[in-house]
């Protein structure tokens, strides 16, 4: 790039250019997200945007396998045994979920596992798109029985064998959950992503050809099949933001600043025009409900309601889809 006196201005990112999606997300669709925890953050912006969302419903899942047989699963209709759990350090667990299922009672781990699945199942058939975040390529297996693992729930190092998947195993694994998929649910949009978030428990060489498998696999997948696509959020924390600045005080999560960075590039390239400018009257109603005021009397805080009231049921008229009813409430008084 020149300037107006021709020399050349210094440039410190990297540009990226991203294709816009032949199909955007709308507020009508119904978004389905699994995989690791950067898929938490993309689903806590699009809730917060008031899309209709369902996130990991097994729970944060890290690796390709896991997160293609808990799809299966959902497909399935599958409902978890008593036999399916396991006791460790007073807690019953299920290696196929995240921690957050787990429980003191055996029976209330079931029921939340159960509650979940058939949330799931409903919601994967109706869905327009599904969101695959992918976090490494590294998978536990039971040594004694040779289950893949989702969460080792603390359990002793011992009990666990670790192998890096082999590319053309973790492709054939989700071209069949997606196949499985289309099957129940023949329109349903796939987006794939690579978590940049570092699996530095692997070691840092190990992490990163991990990375690459899943990288490749994708790639793959995104070039084999209809309406699969890949959105680069690991190379715009990697390549373009590229500064430890941008990651926590652990040096392996990304910060605030780059997971909004990447959530703007994402609705830039995902979402219509139309569709942005619902979002940020969305986002200024929600930011306004969760105002607190110690003069609820007073006449400047009964206009304050009454302003975002009118301003409320002027978007619901105009988009009848979109769920404000909990704002709706609020600004009602």
């Amino acid at each position: 790039m020149w300037t107006k006196k021709g020399k050349e201005q210094m440039q410190f990112h990297l540009k990226l250019d991203i294709a816009p999606l032949e199909q955007r997300i709308t507020y009508k669709d119904k978004i389905l997200l699994i995989g690791s925890c950067f898929t938490e953050h993309m689903s806590e912006r699009l809730s917060q945007h008031k899309f209709v969302t369902l996130s990991n419903p097994h729970g944060i899942l890290f690796n390709p396998l896991n997160v293609a047989l808990s799809i299966e699963s959902y497909l399935e209709e599958r409902k978890y045994k008593a036999t399916d759990l396991f006791t460790l350090n007073e807690l019953w667990n299920s290696w196929e979920h995240h921690t957050r299922f787990s429980d003191t009672s055996q029976e209330r781990a079931l029921e939340l596992i159960n509650a979940s699945q058939r949330k799931a199942s409903a919601f994967i058939k109706e869905a327009d798109w599904l969101f695959v975040t992918l976090g490494s390529a590294f998978q536990y297996y039971l040594k004694d029985q040779g289950i893949p693992v989702a969460n080792n729930h603390r359990a002793p190092a011992q009990l666990f064998e670790k192998r890096l998947l082999e590319i053309e195993f973790i492709r054939e694994a989700l071209i069949r959950c997606i196949a499985a998929l289309r099957k129940q649910n023949p329109g349903v949009k796939v987006m794939f992503t690579v978590s940049p978030v570092r699996h530095i428990r692997d070691g840092v060489v190990e992490n990163n050809r991990s990375k690459a498998r899943l990288l490749e696999v994708v790639h793959a997948i995104v070039t084999e099949l209809p309406n699969v696509y890949y959105f680069p959020a690991y190379e715009l924390v990697v390549d373009v933001l590229r500064d430890y600045r941008y990651y926590d005080i652990d040096l392996v999560h990304p910060n605030y600043a780059a997971t909004e960075y990447v959530w703007e590039r994402f609705a830039e390239v995902a979402m219509e025009e139309e569709t942005r400018a619902v979002m940020a009257q969305v986002q200024d109603i929600v930011i306004a409900r969760k105002h607190r005021t110690r003069f609820s009397e007073t006449s400047a805080h009964k206009q304050f309601l009454l302003n975002y009231k009118t301003k409320l049921l002027k978007l619901m008229d105009q988009y009848p889809y979109l769920n404000l009813e909990e704002e709706l409430r609020y600004f009602s008084g």
